[in-house]
């Protein structure tokens, strides 16, 4: 089964409902839930989520959506080697990023899912959006809606 490390913009495409992004986010959440793939998320998105959400949302919404959202996903643990090595990469001008990557690359992540794929141009694995993931897995019969 494939895991995927999914970054804080496609969960704030789904949590938010963003108009835009929102239908392939769902789409990649739905295949969690049915067991098809296993999604996790660095425990720094959930911060950056619930600063989000608390601005758009009450604070108490905010955080009943988290924790229905969190039954879907595995958390990453940020350690001391993942901070330092996202502070010792300059390849990354947003620190985040780095966060994401060395979280994804500690855990054995097969993908990292974002919307951002330029910020993450010398990955070792693959890097793509919500969009082409499904393209490409449904397309090839990994998964099924």
């Amino acid at each position: 089964m494939s895991r995927l490390l999914i970054d804080t913009n496609i969960v704030i495409d789904l949590l938010a409902k963003r108009q835009e992004f929102y239908p392939e986010a769902a789409i990649l959440f739905s295949l969690a839930d049915k067991g098809d793939l296993t999604l996790t998320v660095s425990s720094l998105t959930f911060a950056n989520t619930h600063y989000i959400l608390s601005k758009i949302r009450s604070e108490k919404e905010a955080r009943i959506i988290l924790r229905k959202f969190k039954v879907l996903v595995e958390t990453l643990s940020l350690d001391d080697k993942i901070t330092e090595l996202a502070l010792s990469d300059i390849q990354f001008s947003d620190f985040e990023d780095g966060l994401q990557y060395y979280s994804a690359i500690e855990n054995q992540i097969d993908v990292i899912i974002t919307r951002n794929t330029k910020d993450f141009k010398n990955s070792k694995i693959p890097v793509m959006n919500a969009k082409e993931y499904l393209a490409k897995n449904i397309a090839h019969g990994s998964h099924s809606l």
